[in-house]
């Protein structure tokens, strides 16, 4: 079996109602395995010319690389931001078991339902 690679997308929302409704859907969807959603931020950041401010709430995704284009796909129709911010990491180590696990819980939508 070749290694699945593993990304730690990160994203914000507004609030945390929109934030656990995000993660829920994507989790349910299996786009991702966990997502971890973080206590408030405050973030600064220019946007149109100008400075701006806002509370955030982070999300931590945990995916496999093949999943990313739907991953993003799905985060972009449900983001109430215009241009949100979505970065993904590729993990480059990780405890094995654990990334087994994430590539286990995820799956493509192209994939076979019974992986």
């Amino acid at each position: 079996m070749r290694p699945v690679a593993t990304l730690l997308v990160l994203t914000n929302l507004p609030d945390r109602p929109s934030a656990e409704a995000l993660a829920s859907e994507l989790v349910e969807a299996r786009l991702a395995a966990c997502i971890n959603v973080l206590a408030p931020c405050h973030s600064i950041y220019r946007w149109q010319g100008a400075l701006e401010t806002a509370s955030e709430v982070p999300l931590l995704i945990k995916t496999r690389s093949e999943c990313y284009a739907a991953l993003e796909a799905a985060i972009r129709a449900r983001h109430p931001y215009e241009l949100p911010e979505i970065i993904a990491l590729p993990v480059t180590a990780g405890l094995p078991g654990y990334l087994a696990w994430v590539a286990a819980e995820t799956r493509h939508p192209d994939d076979p339902e019974d992986l």
